[in-house]
């Protein structure tokens, strides 16, 4: 049987073609998903007759089947293994998916090269003559590029002028035609659109197109296979599009495994669209999870995923920052803030520290490496300032021989290391004999962190601390 996205696409024409026109078309038989979810709650509902119902989604599982067998022998086949050091901290059996490791480190080459794939089945020398179009500010824009190079389809970037630089230059290397246009990847994508009237491109979106949502979907086939007892699958949800995918073939192959999706809160754009019943623009933050800022879900990517998962959940920005540095300093892994985004909700004080999953199976997919080196280096120091592993205080010392002498000696003695160490004295409207020192400091913990402050205070110091969760 053919699948959903081959059934639906409209003719081929030689002007404008949209990944949705293309892909998608109109087809009688996609129902709205508020169609289906109501048909489903009908009393004496067979069997027979939910599985039809599923049939209508914009993707299937026999999509996802398909794309499987097409891209194994172009996309790595990770396997989910078990953390024991996240284990004992969580409570849980932890499985870590490393799809960062593919070659340009995240789970967008499985979609990426499905959807190449389909259009070269589709539109044959073409689609190699005019090329593919996408607008992504990194993970995206690097899967096509690279698959596009190895399968021989010309591909244009659209990036907007926030994209890294190192991304850039990664896209450049690997063959694509790289244009930096827009402040953010909205304006970018406008601009992409543009070329696809005067040049013909077909324009592939990175988390919504039906074959780019089952490239993805084919992780969660592998971690049914990985780990059969899996009893929950947590995913970082961004534009929707993987969630979508990896929650139809978990929840086909293993119905009772439950799949959580997990959003920042600095950008709750799935969250908002089950809200409103539909695709709807959310308020976005700039935030860690940068890889997951997606003002709106993909619309196709939101029927399938509202139909198959079982929750939505938020994480902070303390709590991505601490995920990213419990991966480096446990698994030695290097992730990106949307990649962790998953482990990030099941950390002890997250949305998802339950007492109904402590003890069960947990796979979280770790979907992206790609970090700045600055940018993680302020990642680190936000997630041991969280840890309260890296302090911020400022206490008042006597301006004269001696004054800041006596304080580092307090720090000596309580094995506080300073990394940090600053004194002013024109902003201090005090006594003139005064003087601010501001420190940052370097401890092994909370209990370390109220030792060291209850010392200073106990010595007779004013003082005001600073950390993420509080201000004395």
């Amino acid at each position: 049987m053919l699948s959903t996205f081959t059934r639906a696409r409209a003719p081929i024409q030689n002007t404008r073609r949209s990944a949705r026109s293309l892909f998608f078309g109109a087809n009688p038989r996609i129902r709205p998903y508020s169609a289906v979810k109501e048909d489903e709650s009908k009393p004496g509902m067979e069997k027979k007759d939910l599985c039809m119902l599923r049939e209508s989604l914009p993707v299937t599982f026999a999509d996802i089947s398909r794309a499987h067998v097409a891209i194994k022998t172009g996309v790595e086949r990770t396997k989910a293994t078990k953390s024991y050091f996240l284990s004992e901290l969580i409570g849980a059996n932890i499985f870590l998916k490393p799809e960062f490791r593919q070659f340009t480190g995240s789970f967008k080459e499985r979609g990426a090269r499905n959807a190449l794939l389909q259009l070269l089945r589709d539109l044959g020398d073409e689609i190699k003559q005019k090329g593919a179009i996408c607008a992504s500010a990194g993970n995206h824009a690097l899967a096509m590029a690279y698959h596009g190079s190895q399968l021989g389809v010309p591909i244009t970037v659209v990036m907007p002028k926030i994209a890294p630089l190192a991304k850039v230059d990664k896209c450049i290397k690997l063959g694509a035609r790289v244009i930096i246009e827009g402040k953010h990847i909205g304006e970018a994508k406008a601009y992409a659109e543009t070329l696809i009237e005067s040049e013909g491109q077909t324009y592939v979106n990175g988390y919504d197109d039906p074959p780019i949502v089952a490239g993805a979907g084919t992780i969660g086939i592998e971690i049914v296979d990985d780990v059969p007892c899996v009893d929950a699958v947590v995913v970082p949800v961004g534009g929707a599009g993987l969630i979508a995918g990896v929650s139809c073939a978990v929840k086909v192959l293993k119905p009772d495994c439950l799949v959580y999706g997990v959003e920042p809160t600095f950008c709750p754009s799935f969250t908002e669209a089950l809200k409103a019943g539909k695709p709807v623009e959310a308020a976005v933050t700039p935030t860690l999870a940068d890889g997951l800022a997606v003002p709106v879900v993909g619309s196709h990517a939101f029927e399938v995923a509202r139909h198959y998962v079982d929750e939505t959940v938020l994480c902070s920005e303390k709590e991505i920052s601490l995920a990213v540095l419990r991966l480096i300093e446990n698994e030695k892994y290097v992730v990106e803030g949307g990649g962790a985004s998953g482990l990030a909700a099941l950390l002890p004080g997250g949305a998802l520290d339950r007492p109904e999953l402590k003890g069960k199976n947990i796979v979280v997919p770790l979907c992206g490496g790609n970090i700045d080196t600055t940018v993680l280096g302020r990642v680190i120091d936000r997630g041991l300032a969280a840890d309260e592993r890296l302090c911020n205080f400022t206490a008042t010392v006597e301006d004269r021989p001696g004054g800041i002498a006596k304080l580092t000696d307090l720090l000596r003695r309580e094995n506080a290391s300073i990394k940090d160490i600053y004194h002013e004295r024109a902003w201090l409207h005090a006594n003139v004999d005064q003087v601010q020192v501001k420190c940052v400091v370097e401890l092994q913990g909370k209990n370390h962190a109220k030792r060291l402050r209850d010392a200073l205070k106990a010595a007779g110091y004013p003082l005001i601390w600073k950390s993420l969760a509080e201000e004395h």
